[in-house]
């Protein structure tokens, strides 16, 4: 008994230290948005001052009224919102099936195309982006939103079809086969079991690849050189680089701005977060 009380006791312990860190740590994780509410609702541009307060002293909103009046902030979130809802469309229309044949069948060459997708998935965007600018140039997709939508799409669906094809080897082949034998056509099968068992997966890779192309800055700030073009990443840069005095407020209320919409969709599917994460990292 007293061996077990002991244990108890250890593991209760444990627990309340570990929540305790949790909780420290979330508050570390939360200073720099704080900071940068702070200094958006600032009427000083008092970015590293020695006086400067998470509390501002002169209370404004005049740096978000500039963010919709003053800045074209808003045609930049129409531009990373075009991109990205026709990345995501294209990455899982084209990663989802891909990845259910990869996952369900075995052909020639199966593997050795499975680790050429994971090699070019991982080499590195900076490296890759001298020889993208030459193939655009030609075609005239420099400076257009289908260059990005070409660039982005040949990244992340790659990344859907890997994190779908963990699911899919989750899947038992015995309910596929149980449906076969009641008469469920090859369509019906992927539409009406697969895919709405898969729904917690495709959700967070949906998720992941909004994310990527919400704050993908290396491809946009490169070829997309006119103000007009920008996505939320380049305006962004554009606003603390071209007008230093001044912009830091309203650098920081475009930054809470364009947050806002990520964090809505997070908070929709946060019920699928913890099932899409663990089931689409299973190794197939």
């Amino acid at each position: 008994m007293r061996r077990a009380s002991k244990k108890k006791r250890r593991e209760k312990i444990g627990l309340l230290t570990a929540n305790v860190g949790l909780i420290v740590l979330c508050f570390i994780v939360l200073v720099p948005i704080l900071y940068a509410v702070s200094v958006s609702l600032n009427a000083e541009n008092s970015l590293l001052s020695s006086d400067f307060s998470f509390i501002p002293k002169k209370f404004t909103l005049d740096n978000y009224r500039a963010v919709f009046m003053d800045e074209p902030v808003l045609h930049w979130l129409k531009n990373s919102l075009i991109l990205a809802i026709i990345t995501v469309f294209i990455s899982l229309g084209t990663g989802i099936p891909a990845a259910y044949v990869f996952s369900r069948k075995n052909f020639p060459g199966r593997k050795i195309i499975l680790q050429l997708l994971i090699l070019l998935y991982a080499f590195p965007s900076l490296l890759s982006m001298t020889a993208l600018y030459r193939l655009l140039t030609p075609m005239g997709l420099l400076n257009t939103r289908a260059g990005l939508v070409i660039v982005y799409t040949g990244t992340m669906a790659v990344f859907a079809l890997w994190n779908m094809k963990g699911y899919f080897d989750t899947i038992p082949v015995e309910i596929e086969e149980a449906a076969r034998i009641d008469g469920a056509s090859n369509i019906q099968l992927v539409t009406r079991i697969v895919l709405p068992l898969a729904k917690p997966t495709i959700a967070v890779t949906a998720m992941m690849v909004l994310i990527y192309v919400w704050n993908e800055y290396i491809f946009a700030i490169n070829f997309m050189t006119g103000s007009d073009t920008y996505t939320l990443a380049a305006g962004l840069y554009s606003l603390q680089a071209t007008e230093m005095s001044g912009s830091w407020p309203i650098f920081a209320a475009a930054s809470m701005v364009v947050s806002i919409p990520i964090l809505l969709i997070f908070f929709a599917l946060q019920k699928n977060m913890q099932t899409g994460l663990t089931s689409g990292g299973v190794k197939g």
